[in-house]
């Protein structure tokens, strides 16, 4: 399948619509759309350790949640970080695809998948473009058991939580940066709300909202999306080779 198909499906599957205005994504880097996919190397971010992968191991698309070009690239040259990435990867062949708040929000994308993760059902839409979800665990448990579940599940060797003194069944979630959906989340009548980031302000304040506040990261509370743009590369090809790199560059001491 060539550059340009696969493209073309993602685009149909995960639509623009979805995009946020202030957004950059979509088809972010090909040199040729023509040339055929047999490798694809799928990312959370296009890092130039993750570029420099792609290249020693012959990949000819990387797909990546967060965008290769966010931000306009005012000159090619390789004092620029991002144009620096854009020509190894177009002078080795390679395409890049990012698909960033059309994944937050698609059905199935970093919130369904994270939500799944970590074991709820009965899932419903809440917040600004309907991307957070919450939905129920199977059954009522304390927040420490709660926590040791979200922290095997997206594979975090910690996690920072406020005790809003609740029990844990009615969980809402944002992946990535949701500290501004808190106030929805109380809306929605959830004891807990579970997001990468949250700032510290309101963490203080979770006793008085009256809800748990846990931050995972940012990097775990999005990366099992990349198991869903698996899925859907080997519904459309299934000769692909795919394989995944770990692109986390934030570590504790």
């Amino acid at each position: 399948m060539t550059v340009k198909e696969l493209y073309e499906k993602f685009d149909k599957r995960i639509p623009p619509s979805l995009s946020e205005e202030w957004d950059n994504d979509g088809l972010m880097c090909s040199p040729d759309t023509s040339a055929e996919v047999k490798k694809a190397l799928l990312t959370l971010d296009v890092t130039e350790e993750i570029v420099d992968f792609a290249i020693e191991r012959s990949y000819d698309l990387i797909i990546s949640h967060h965008p290769l070009i966010f931000r306009p690239v005012s000159h090619i040259s390789e004092d620029n970080h991002v144009a620096r990435k854009l020509i190894k990867l177009i002078n080795n062949g390679i395409s890049v695809f990012s698909f960033h708040t059309r994944l937050d929000k698609v059905t199935g994308g970093v919130n369904d998948t994270l939500a799944s993760r970590i074991g709820l059902s009965e899932l419903e839409k809440f917040g600004e473009g309907e991307l957070g979800r919450v939905g129920n665990l199977p059954r009522e448990m304390e927040l420490d058991e709660f926590l040791d579940i979200v922290k095997t599940s997206l594979s975090c060797d910690s996690v920072r939580f406020a005790n809003g003194d609740n029990v844990v069944r009615r969980v809402a979630l944002v992946g990535g940066d949701g500290k501004d959906f808190v106030s929805d989340a109380i809306k929605t009548g959830a004891d807990t709300y579970l997001s990468g980031r949250i700032s510290y302000n309101l963490m203080e304040e979770a006793a008085e909202l009256g809800i748990n506040l846990i931050e995972a990261g940012h990097y775990h509370t999005e990366a099992p999306v990349l198991d869903f743009l698996a899925e859907l590369l080997s519904t459309y090809d299934m000769s692909l080779t795919v394989d995944f790199a770990d692109s986390n560059m934030i570590e504790m001491a």
